[in-house]
């Protein structure tokens, strides 16, 4: 029955994905050209609610639906952030997807995005891979 809802949330997720625009190459083109405010509006509206609700979360020590402890923890600042966040940008920037999104640009049938996939993919693997020799 819990992964019935987690289908079920994803889906719904997918779906505000597609009809938010969120998933439009066009859209985030635009947006890394600085020439609509669309995708930082909804960008800043994500950290606002994120904001609250693990604030609230906190203050009312609340739990899943399932009864489980929600505890959010500090994660410590790595060097490698930096490069990893760079290469997110740049693949972001070049393929309108970032891993989220993916699914629901292939689910709307935009076949292109398994493209995407693969890279994403491919780039998890070579992580798991260099992971020893990169900077954490």
């Amino acid at each position: 029955m819990r992964q019935l809802y987690i289908l079920l949330v994803g889906i719904y997720f997918g779906i505000v994905l597609v009809k938010s625009e969120v998933v439009s190459w066009f859209r985030i083109s635009k947006m890394f050209q600085f020439q609509e405010a669309h995708m930082y509006l909804i960008i800043a509206s994500a950290v606002v609610v994120g904001a609250v609700s693990v604030f609230l979360l906190k203050r009312l020590n609340a739990h899943t639906i399932f009864g489980e402890d929600i505890m959010p923890q500090a994660k410590p600042y790595q060097k490698g952030v930096i490069i990893g966040g760079t290469l997110f940008g740049i693949g972001w920037a070049i393929t309108g997807a970032c891993p989220g999104p993916i699914y629901a640009q292939i689910g709307s049938g935009n076949l292109l995005a398994i493209v995407t996939f693969l890279g994403a993919l491919g780039g998890m693997f070579l992580y798991a891979v260099l992971q020893p020799k990169l900077p954490h």
